[in-house]
């Protein structure tokens, strides 16, 4: 006699959903992980989206981030990380519109970098960016305060991460600073540095908003030590920090993170090892030190993706990056055990703001003759942004 099977019983695990679909209600600042993933919009709006993106034509390019929903990436001209979308939106002057599928300072950037006769559009301005949002450009003007009043100022240069507004990528080349990406951190802080005195100098970084990519940057590349480092948090009176702990530092880094990278943790790491043999760790710097240095590789998202590329038949991968990405990556390797690194189904929650009916809306509006969702950055803010952006693409291997 066959045995009945319970209706509590869980189904099996996949292999991109190995460690589960834990719910986590009390989750990372601008994340909500329930343990479900985000249902697809209805089937008629993807009719919909062709009609316009074809009437629209060559006047519009779209450009989709790594981490946007399927649904989205399915109508992108070009999909990639920030700065590549903003720069391929700049090689694209022919185009009246640029829709980014993205978030907030993604379309600042694109519109810094494309002309003026350009416009970039946000199909949703509410995506934004929870890791930028932890910096505002008060907090880091107080903050360059402290450090004047410590006396370290003038041996400090601000880099920041392609992760933060326009605004404070204007206060970063006003200070002679630059931009960096996940890609060329080490690059970009190795040029910091060297601006001051060389990385076994007396100089410093005042790194912003990540400061897990900035530690790791600096221990696991530049040989920097842990004591090295310094989190400066704008809440507290001069940072939290004391003046002789501002002279003893090199690396002052800010107090941010990535709600998504966050979460990964030493468990996930060891679970993993534990369920697959032979599984490749692979994670993303914005992870915190201590996944980073559990994990077998470490790589920007374009790194990562790469990797998946270029893997053997067969090999198995666990990949601590955001949930969208991962699932595209497990579909585009069918030959290869992909595995999400989480035990939990966590996607980014400002990114998939981004969705079908969003993008509708939008590419109509636009046939329509309207403009919505309009990005601009203010003029003496895109100015001294784009000196830290070029300043960026003047540093070597860019």
């Amino acid at each position: 006699m066959p045995t009945a099977t319970s209706r509590f019983t869980e189904p099996a695990p996949s292999a991109l959903l190995l460690l589960g679909r834990g719910v986590d209600l009390v989750s990372e600042r601008g994340v909500e992980c329930a343990g479900e993933l985000p249902a697809p919009s209805e089937p008629g709006l993807v009719e919909r989206a062709r009609a316009a993106r074809a009437a629209l034509g060559d006047r519009v390019f779209v450009l989709g981030h790594h981490y946007q929903r399927d649904e989205v990436i399915d109508f992108a001209d070009v999909t990639g990380d920030s700065f590549t979308l903003a720069r391929e939106a700049a090689a694209r002057p022919g185009a009246e519109f640029i829709v980014f599928c993205g978030v907030h300072f993604m379309a600042e950037s694109a519109d810094i970098l494309t002309s003026p006769d350009q416009r970039v559009v946000l199909p949703d301005l509410a995506a934004g960016c929870s890791m930028a949002d932890m910096a505002a450009i008060h907090q880091v003007e107080d903050a360059w305060d402290v450090l004047i009043e410590a006396g370290v100022a003038d041996r400090t240069v601000p880099v920041t991460y392609m992760n933060s507004s326009a605004a404070i990528k204007a206060f970063t080349g006003r200070r002679g600073g630059t931009v960096c990406t996940s890609s060329n951190a080490q690059v970009a802080l190795r040029w910091a540095f060297d601006r001051v005195g060389g990385v076994e100098g007396t100089g410093k970084v005042l790194f912003m908003p990540d400061q897990h990519l900035g530690r790791n940057t600096a221990v696991r590349e530049l040989g920097l030590s842990l004591d090295d480092c310094v989190v400066l948090d704008p809440r507290k009176p001069g940072g939290g920090l004391t003046t002789a702990e501002l002279e003893r530092a090199r690396m002052i880094l800010w107090r941010g993170h990535c709600s998504v990278h966050g979460r990964f943790s030493e468990r996930n790491v060891a679970e993993i090892r534990a369920a697959v043999p032979d599984v490749t760790v692979l994670v993303h710097p914005e992870c915190t030190h201590e996944v980073v240095e559990a994990a077998d590789l470490v790589g920007s998202t374009e790194f990562i993706v790469k990797a998946l590329d270029a893997a053997e038949p067969g090999s198995s991968w666990a990949l601590g990056t955001e949930l969208n990405l991962v699932r595209r990556l497990a579909r585009a390797h069918p030959d290869k055990q992909v595995h999400y690194l989480d035990s939990t189904v966590c996607f980014c929650s400002t990114m998939n703001r981004i969705d079908l009916p969003h993008l509708v809306w939008t590419l109509e509006s636009l046939v329509a003759g309207r403009v919505v969702n309009r990005v601009e950055v203010d003029p003496d803010d895109a100015h001294w942004a784009r000196v830290a952006l070029d300043q960026m693409l003047a540093l070597p291997g860019y």
